[in-house]
């Protein structure tokens, strides 16, 4: 084993040593099987810092394991793997030798092992190097063996009583991780992964991850790679909403949505709950009416939500609410007003009912929309099975609204009020701001308006 204790020129040396007698093995053979593993692991002990660690990340360093034994070609695959991570330039030496085509046929072996370290290899390859993600799928079977690997981790999470593993899990990390990468750079492949989408579904539901957060990995990896995949292709439907049970995907999106808004902080809304609520999204949009019903009767506030103005209970329909302006995280303030809209069938009048105009202003404003009529009067919202009228801005029933517990003006502060109003609107008009006639004015024009004398007193 390597002496950690080894720095400057007596690590290099070691290193280079290490090389050269792994790079004359290669043609005499000489080492046995358990020198060789030794040899190999040492090398990955020293790589993990590449300080001083040099001929490591050299294109000389490359070797072809193919007909290496198991556990050979699984120990230079680690080697590899720290290498691809530490330094960049070795991602583009490990393309530019044809080594990616390579590892596409380790990937299709049952060994969990191996998916975990070529997953990884490939993974990182797709940063930083031209490689030619069509051609690994067309000539080296790559998607094959994605949805080989995805449907061996569904059966195995399927049975009665799993045997945990975690290097399975980590295994499913890793190529999920390679999945979203593929499907996010190679659009045009996206369809040669449809067929991943029942067992990507199979292994979410199917298991019970223990993890910090709700969307941690595999969970969070499993939800980013739904995310770029074709959720509304028809062969798949069946599988997403069973005859039997179609409420179960939907509801297991929903439940771990409720899970994850008190587990994130706003720097990390963007990046973890995005995909999330951008698949339910995509689920609710290809759903049976029935269970888009069941989606909206969880995710539009309710009643129980309108005895206070919109946003302000601690619901789930209430979280989504304000985060759908939320300024600290401008895509997942995106895909929620898209949920929204979406779930009031796309019509601005039945977006502002279930919404309130007040959050749904922006939104219509981006997308060009006009003002509905309803925006401006109190309306009865048949959407949740109510006819008390509702505040049209806040979304509150107007039955529930209190006064506020400020005291009433006086006559002479209305008057003061009235007449800061007036000349804060003369100088907005005077500097082009609006355009518009001065109420006060017009309503002194029209005799509504009644000035105080100088002696007056308020009343008691």
């Amino acid at each position: 084993m390597a002496q950690a204790s080894l720095t400057g020129s007596a690590k290099l040396a070691a290193v280079t040593s290490l090389l050269d007698k792994l790079t004359e093995d290669l043609t005499s053979g000489t080492l046995l099987p358990h020198q060789r593993d030794s040899a190999l692991e040492e090398l990955k002990i020293y790589g993990r810092d590449p300080r001083n660690a040099d001929p490591i990340f050299t294109k000389e360093a490359s070797h072809d394991t193919k007909n290496s034994s198991s556990s050979t070609s699984r120990n230079a695959l680690r080697v590899l793997c720290n290498a691809l991570l530490l330094e960049q330039e070795t991602r583009q030496i490990f393309v530019d030798q044809g080594y990616e085509a390579k590892v596409c046929d380790k990937l299709r072996s049952d060994s969990c092992d191996d998916e975990f370290l070529v997953s990884r290899i490939l993974f990182l390859t797709t940063y930083g190097t031209n490689t030619n993600l069509i051609e690994l799928i067309e000539k080296h079977q790559l998607a094959d063996a994605i949805n080989k690997n995805l449907e061996r981790h569904a059966k195995l999470r399927s049975t009665t009583n799993p045997v945990p593993n975690p290097m399975e899990d980590m295994a499913l990390v890793e190529t999920l991780k390679l999945l979203f990468n593929i499907t996010h750079y190679c659009k045009d492949k996206i369809s040669s992964f449809t067929v991943a989408i029942p067992l990507i579904v199979t292994v979410l539901c199917k298991s019970s991850f223990l993890t910090t957060k709700p969307l941690d990995p595999p969970t969070g990896s499993a939800i980013n790679a739904l995310f770029n995949l074709d959720i509304g292709a028809k062969e798949i439907q069946v599988s997403l909403f069973p005859p039997n049970e179609p409420n179960t995907f939907a509801n297991y999106l929903i439940d771990l949505l409720a899970r994850s808004t008190t587990a994130h902080d706003n720097e990390d809304l963007d990046a973890c709950i995005t995909p999330l609520v951008g698949v339910i999204r995509s689920i609710h949009e290809h759903a049976p009416k029935d269970v888009q019903n069941s989606m909206r009767a969880r995710l539009l506030p309710t009643e129980a939500d309108r005895a206070e103005v919109l946003g302000r209970t601690d619901s789930l329909p209430s979280w989504l609410l304000n985060n759908s302006t939320n300024p600290l995280a401008p895509q997942l303030r995106e895909v929620i007003s898209n949920l929204f809209f979406d779930m009031s069938d796309k019509d601005a009048s039945i977006f502002v009912e279930n919404v309130g105009y007040g959050f749904a202003s922006g939104f219509l404003f981006n997308k060009n929309m006009p003002v509905p009529s309803n925006a401006s009067e109190a309306f009865s919202n048949a959407q949740i099975g109510s006819d008390r009228p509702i505040n049209p801005i806040t979304g509150q029933f107007l039955d529930a609204e209190r006064e506020p517990e400020a005291p009433q003006m006086t006559d002479a502060e209305k008057e003061r009020e009235a007449e800061r109003l007036f000349v804060l609107f003369e100088r907005l008009r005077a500097n082009g701001v609006i355009s518009a006639e001065n109420p006060v004015r017009t309503a002194v024009q029209e005799g509504r308006f009644e000035e105080l004398p100088d002696n007056y007193e308020d009343s008691e």
